[in-house]
This record gives structure tokens, C-alpha cells and sequence, in this order.
């Protein structure tokens, strides 16, 4: 194996123990109120500690974990204000993708695809048997929407810096789902989304950048009323995976 192959394999360990760890913190199998190391986190996931050690540090990085003096790991519980302000980014980013789209003018391949995945959702929101059963696969059409709207600007810098705000608890678009009261809750919220999907699509085809942009922003803007309703109710609040990163207050601060 030559360097450049040596490189390209540490840098995948890398990310693949940075996954392992973000869904072993999410999924409540690493407790925001344990300390953790190096070697402990490497035995726990059969790895070396290079790439454990790369994966701690891009997660300090992020805000997620921090770095104790006297060695070791805490995770951090995110204040509601943290979130929002990461869901914040996200939408910031995101409209700028949109903008972007529409002033250079989108390919037709990539409208093709934004259109195809909103015919999908449609179908998906207008079946009369819909109920929160339903919601892993909006979650998947509703990422693969925002993922492919952010790869149609073909930006190795807006796809990267969007992947690092989603990396972050609860920035990412579809994180904060499925909390709603009723089916019929769901299905309403959902469909205002939607609704923001198909008039992004339809700005971005008419060149109309600033109102892309626009659309992009407000449609995050559904996440922080997720939030806030998540954190005002602790029956919602119970729906969300990772709830226990959430720093309610009165909480001491991590």
C-alpha cells in the first residue's frame, strides 16, 4: 500500500468511527454523564487508536464531546439555544445551495431528481392510511431531497460544510421528525414542508435566487417549531432519539 492509499484508509477508519460513535451517543449506549477514553472507546469498537483519536477530535471539534485536562472525554448536553442555532446554520446553508442553484441555472438532471423525489413524497403524504408508522420513510425521502438539492451545486464546499452541520445533534433536516401529537398532526406539519420543497423546486427553476433562498431558510424554521415543542413537552420530548443530550434548564451545563 502506497502513502496516498495509507492516507485515504485512515482518513475512512476515521469517519467510519466518527459514525460508530455520533449513533452510539445518539442511541444512549455512551451517557452524556461518563467519562471516556482513548483506549476504552477503541476496545468498545475493535479499532486502533489513530483513528479513535482523529474521530474525538473532530467531535470536540463540533461541539459534541469535550476534552477533560485530566484526560478523557465528557459529552456534552446541547442547550435548546445551541440546537437552534445549529438548525439556524443549517438553513442559512442550505438556502445558500438553493440561491446558488438558481442563479447559475440547475441542471436538468438535478431538477429531474428534486422532482422525482417530491412526486414521491406526495404519493407518500397523500395515502389515506398514513400515520407516524409512515415517518422512516419520509425521513429518508425527506434527506435524500436535501441532500440532492446541496449536491446539484456540485460545491465540494457547500456539500462539506453542510455535512459538518448535520453532523452536529438535531441540525440535521429530518432529526426532529415525528414528534406530533396526533397522525393528523403529522400529516399537516409534513405537508407544509412539502409545500416549501415544491415551491423551492419551482424558484430554483425560474432563476429566482433570493426567493429560493428564502423558502430554504423558512423551511429549517420548521425544525426550531419542533424543537421548542419538544422541549415544552416531555412526552415529545421522550419521542426524540438523543433526548438526553438535550440540557433542559436547571440542568448544570456540560
Amino acid at each position: 500500500m502506497d502513502r496516498a492509499e495509507q492516507i485515504r484508509a485512515g482518513q475512512n477508519q476515521t469517519v467510519r468511527a466518527a459514525m460508530t460513535l455520533r449513533d452510539m451517543i445518539i442511541g444512549g449506549k455512551l451517557q452524556p454523564d461518563q467519562r471516556y477514553t482513548e483506549t476504552q472507546l477503541a476496545e468498545m469498537l475493535s479499532m486502533s487508536r489513530t483513528p479513535i483519536r482523529a474521530a474525538l477530535q473532530r467531535m470536540t471539534d463540533e461541539g459534541l464531546l469535550t476534552q477533560q485536562a485530566t484526560g478523557g472525554y465528557l459529552i456534552r448536553q446541547l442547550s435548546p439555544v445551541e440546537i437552534a442555532e445549529t438548525i439556524e446554520l443549517r438553513g442559512t446553508l442550505e438556502g445558500l445551495c438553493a440561491r446558488l442553484l438558481a442563479e447559475r441555472g440547475a441542471a436538468p438532471d438535478v431538477l429531474d431528481q428534486l422532482r422525482k423525489i417530491l412526486a414521491e413524497l406526495d404519493a407518500l403524504l397523500n395515502d389515506e392510511s398514513f400515520d407516524r408508522g409512515h415517518l422512516p420513510n419520509y425521513e429518508r425521502l425527506n434527506a435524500r431531497f436535501h441532500r440532492s438539492l446541496v449536491e446539484g451545486t456540485g460545491s465540494a464546499l457547500m456539500i462539506q460544510e453542510i455535512e459538518r452541520a448535520n453532523n452536529r445533534p438535531f441540525a440535521s433536516a429530518s432529526a426532529l421528525v415525528g414528534m406530533y401529537e396526533s397522525d393528523r398532526a403529522a400529516r399537516q406539519h409534513l405537508r407544509i414542508g412539502q409545500d416549501h420543497h415544491r415551491t423551492v423546486v419551482e424558484a430554483i427553476a425560474a432563476r429566482q435566487g433570493a426567493r429560493a433562498e428564502a423558502i430554504m431558510r423558512e423551511h429549517a424554521r420548521l425544525s426550531l417549531r419542533n424543537l421548542t415543542r419538544a422541549v415544552e413537552s416531555s412526552r415529545l420530548l421522550d419521542q426524540i432519539r438523543g433526548a438526553s443530550l438535550i440540557r433542559q434548564p436547571g440542568d448544570q451545563a456540560g
